[in-house]
């Protein structure tokens, strides 16, 4: 009948998108997702059918549907339809036209129980282990800082705010399961400080700007030579930066150097580093009521074009992927979180490997 696709044709259109750099082809040829079966059965439980059903769609091709949703910032509505209408997605998740295609209640339902499993960090990890195999071997430092990433901002009364921060429900919710549902209790309000705008007249206001933020951190740690992501974890927007410095701290990374912002300097993280043998190269804060040293504050300066390549993670992250926390809650926000961080290393792989073949 005319104006159907037939074999041939969806071979012709499929060569044309190769053709024109369908980069989820080069995902699928250069990250080796059969890898991560072993983490995802563990976390799905996934039996062996033998009590009957429909069997559930592969747990393998549900992941790269999480990880497709994630680089491009999609809704599981969105995801379902665009499944069923871009032939790179299909062809990138091994469906054909005849295919059964994954709807959103499933993608929800799999993305929810890899979050019950807490599966993100067990999924990091084994592809942490996949690009070290290949030879990126943390060996030149770390770059350790933070984010905040948005989410819906919550409208609370100051008495809803001062139950939730004692870790209550509001009264006034308990009556209204359909509201409750809709309501965030750990994302929190934090204050983001940027530089100030210009001025028509080329000058810039002393002070920072201050924005008030609603939402979640993602903490992170990068080696300085790949600008990979080691190590990660995920709080509430108001958790302070300085007190994860610890957790962030890659052993493996055979060059003991840390680099830091002002926010990670403390005696007590000092001393963390010293006693694990790593080398601080955090940020030394300005004195107060007096000028900064001069050979300080050109040492900060120094620290600073090492420090800032920490910034291209997260504008990728933000910019490019488009990270916002839709859902309820921070283990759900941790996933979400964390997914970004996988993507975002999975880019970062395949953009590596494209510049070793290139040169």
């Amino acid at each position: 009948m005319k104006g159907q696709l037939g074999l041939f044709d969806v071979e012709d259109r499929l060569k044309r998108l190769s053709d024109l750099g369908d980069q989820l082809e080069a995902y699928g040829r250069l990250v080796d997702f059969e890898r991560f079966r072993p983490e995802l059965d563990l976390a799905l439980g996934y039996g062996d059918g033998a009590k009957g059903g429909r069997p559930p769609f592969d747990a393998v091709m549900m992941f790269k549907i999480l990880v497709i949703q994630t680089q491009n910032n999609l809704s599981d509505d969105r995801t379902e339809f665009l499944i069923n209408d871009r032939l790179s997605f299909m062809r990138f998740l091994g469906l054909t036209l005849g295919d059964k295609v994954p709807d959103a209640k499933t993608i929800w339902v799999f993305r929810e129980r890899l979050v019950k499993a807490g599966a993100t960090e067990a999924l990091f990890k084994r592809f942490d282990a996949m690009i070290r195999e290949a030879g990126y071997i943390a060996m030149s430092g770390q770059l350790i800082d933070a984010t905040v990433v948005a989410a819906p901002k919550q409208r609370n009364t100051e008495e809803e705010k001062a139950a939730i921060r004692k870790g209550a429900i509001p009264e006034a919710w308990r009556a209204k399961p359909s509201k409750l549902r809709q309501k965030d209790r750990d994302g929190r309000w934090t204050v983001k400080y940027t530089k100030a705008k210009t001025r028509p007249d080329g000058t810039k206001p002393a002070v920072d700007l201050a924005i008030p933020a609603f939402g979640f951190k993602n903490h992170v740690s990068t080696d300085r030579r790949f600008g990979l992501i080691r190590t990660w974890t995920a709080t509430d927007a108001a958790a302070f930066d300085g007190a994860r410095l610890p957790e962030l701290l890659d052993a493996e990374n055979t060059a003991r150097v840390v680099w830091a912002d002002t926010a990670y300097r403390s005696a007590k993280n000092e001393k963390t580093m010293a006693d694990h043998g790593f080398r601080s190269e955090v940020h030394h804060k300005k004195p107060k009521g007096r000028a900064m040293d001069r050979r300080v504050r050109r040492a900060n300066n120094r620290k600073s074009q090492i420090r800032a390549h920490i910034e291209h993670v997260f504008a990728a992250q933000k910019h490019q992927m488009g990270l916002f926390v839709r859902t309820i809650g921070i283990e759900r926000a941790r996933m979400k979180i964390g997914l970004a961080n996988l993507a975002y290393n999975m880019r970062r792989f395949i953009w590596l490997e494209g510049r070793a073949a290139a040169g």
